[in-house]
């Protein structure tokens, strides 16, 4: 049933969660539908058909109110967040928005559908009662080409995987860039808003406390991490040794996830030139320069 997932936030704030191939322990996405007599649709999550076709009724609903589909926007190209891009788009009749970077890492199917590359700074003029202006904030780091959108006015945020309120945010060293997603984080601390909307979890209540948390975290985290390397001697150590002093706070089934965010800690440290990174036959080994 519709009314079990969505939730009105305001006259012009919807939320509508279906189920999609996340990370645990979050099992769902969180999709919005913002504006008034004009609305944009955000992440069209879900790959699969029964999710779907829920996600479907509920945008339908919201159209038969009145008010007119402008396009559907991605914050990012990961699966639990453009796996129903196609499906949805083409069954809606309505154009993708995403940026450049995002586009370049979506398959060829949803490309077809992308009709805006959105920049930073772009500004989203939603017609209603009271004209909203979403303003597009280019946050990357979880993923190359992620963006937040921004309302000034009501002060909300709508962050993607930025941030959540389940679960954890991970930064793997393939397609994130630890250094880009702290200072996204900074930036987007501060804005100051009353709210932020996460893809996971619930709606976030003084968001600015908690991304200041975040990097509290991260930096903590590189300490311990630096402090392993050091600890290593100049023989290095490799990404099991270190996770197990720098995780050791962690539960080892979690160590797995936890390597991908040390790894993106250690190309920042690399970056920085505080750490080296030796290759050797068996494996990567890293110590302090």
């Amino acid at each position: 049933m519709l009314h079990d997932r969505s939730r009105e936030l305001s006259s012009t704030l919807s939320m509508f969660a279906t189920r999609t191939p996340t990370l645990p322990p979050a099992t769902h996405t969180n999709s919005f539908a913002v504006g008034g007599r004009e609305i944009l649709l955000i992440e069209p999550a879900t790959p699969y058909a029964d999710e779907q076709r829920a996600f479907l009724e509920w945008a339908r609903t919201l159209c038969l109110q009145g008010r007119k589909l402008v396009a559907i926007v991605a914050t990012h190209h990961h699966p639990d967040h453009v796996g129903g891009l196609d499906a949805i788009a083409r069954e809606l009749g309505a154009g993708v928005w995403v940026h450049e970077k995002t586009e370049d890492l979506l398959d060829a199917t949803a490309r077809l559908h992308v009709t805006r590359r959105l920049r930073d700074g772009d500004e989203i003029i939603l017609d209603g009662a009271r004209p909203e202006a979403w303003r597009v904030l280019f946050t990357p780091g979880h993923a190359p080409g992620h963006v937040c959108l921004y309302e000034p006015e009501a002060r909300t945020l709508i962050v993607g995987d930025m941030a959540a309120s389940t679960g954890t945010i991970v930064v793997a060293p393939d397609e994130g860039d630890m250094q880009e997603y702290i200072a996204s984080l900074e930036r987007l601390a501060s804005l100051d808003a009353t709210i932020a909307l996460p893809a996971h979890g619930e709606p976030i209540r003084e968001p600015a406390m908690l991304f200041r948390k975040y990097v509290a975290h991260r930096k903590m985290r590189e300490k311990k991490i630096y402090d392993a390397v050091a600890a290593s001697g100049s023989n290095g150590g490799t990404l099991a040794e270190i996770v197990t002093v720098a995780y050791a706070d962690t539960p080892e089934d979690l160590w797995p996830f936890a390597k991908l965010s040390l790894e993106a800690h250690l190309v920042k440290l690399v970056r920085e030139g505080r750490v080296a990174r030796l290759a050797r036959p068996v494996s990567d080994r890293f110590r302090l320069v």
